[in-house]
């Protein structure tokens, strides 16, 4: 009743939303550069140029990740990055809707193959939860669980040590600052199942990498990772 007393705009441009109960129009969704072939097979991580072949990028080729393989649907840009900087730093909880459509399109593009045990989320450290009052990734998690009917399990991985923010760190040091970072829970019964593990942002890897060595650790037979944005 509230929307149709007062219609929603979009957030970006300031323009009519196209649908009800959403906060980015189909114009500035369409503007964000979305994450497309060529890429790593692996990691996702776009290339510059034409590849006619499967492409491992040199980060993968030198040490394999633990996840089996990770996917982005969009750059870490336009309407779609403004809107995960206002869910983390100004607490814009009603943009998870539009962002976990997002990450449907996603998974169904790349793993329509998977059969997908449980979905879960990069897990933050609780005093970092405690100041912060909510988890993005987790609460993306919970909205893709719903739409793709699997179970959500946020005690899959618990955050053991607390970590200075990824931001401006190089790639080696991201991948020192996560470092024992991780552990499955610990009764998370992890044997056998496939997890679909989700997360705001990607950029290096790091942080996945190290949640998906926890999980396979903890008996986990496959780690697909997700994330609305590629940094």
């Amino acid at each position: 009743m509230l929307d149709l007393l007062y219609p929603r705009n979009c957030i970006h441009c300031g323009g009519p939303s196209p649908e009800p109960l959403r906060h980015l129009c189909w114009d500035c969704l369409s503007d964000t550069p979305k994450v497309e072939p060529p890429f790593c097979t692996v990691c996702g991580d776009p290339v510059a140029g034409t590849v006619q072949h499967d492409y491992t990028c040199f980060s993968c080729s030198r040490q394999t990740p633990a996840f089996d393989r990770a996917r982005s649907v969009v750059r870490y840009e336009g309407a779609v990055g403004e809107a995960l900087r206002d869910i983390k730093y100004k607490n814009a909880l009603w943009m998870v809707r539009d962002l976990a459509g997002l990450l449907l399109a996603g998974v169904q593009a790349e793993y329509p193959e998977v059969p997908f045990t449980a979905v879960t989320a990069v897990p933050l450290h609780p005093a970092r939860r405690r100041a912060r009052g909510f988890n993005q990734s987790t609460m993306l998690g919970v909205a893709l669980a719903r739409r793709l009917r699997l179970p959500f399990r946020e005690g899959l991985l618990r955050r053991i040590r607390p970590t200075v923010t990824q931001t401006g760190l190089t790639a080696s040091q991201r991948t020192a600052n996560v470092v024992g970072a991780f552990r499955s829970g610990l009764f998370a019964r992890l044997a056998g199942k496939r997890i679909l593990l989700v997360d705001d942002v990607m950029t290096t890897g790091a942080t996945v990498n190290a949640c998906a060595q926890a999980l396979k650790k903890g008996g986990a037979a496959s780690v697909h990772v997700v994330t609305v944005a590629r940094g």
